[in-house]
């Protein structure tokens, strides 16, 4: 397998959110490889992550690759929590 690098530009394809009536995240471009990835760690929804792929130059990678590289020793940022996501609380029922 040939060497990954963090520093080259990625490309990330969501998932589409069927569910949802509102639009889920869209494809996006990143500087590096290393921003996508945490992106689609700490930012990304769930639903929007099961599904997506990350391409970076030729190589393909699932949301269980994507899982993989942010976890690696070699992954150059910080991690972050993961963002919160919005859940219906009963303040909102009444």
């Amino acid at each position: 397998m040939r060497p990954f690098s963090f520093n080259t530009s990625a490309e990330l394809f969501p998932a589409a959110i069927r569910k949802k009536k509102r639009a889920g995240f869209t494809y996006r471009r990143f500087g590096t490889a290393a921003e996508a990835v945490r992106f689609a760690m700490e930012e990304l929804p769930t639903d929007s992550l099961n599904g997506a792929y990350l391409q970076v130059e030729e190589a393909r990678f699932d949301q269980s690759g994507i899982r993989t590289l942010y976890e690696s020793e070699a992954f150059p940022l910080p991690r972050r929590p993961r963002a919160a996501e919005a859940a219906p609380t009963d303040k909102d029922a009444a």
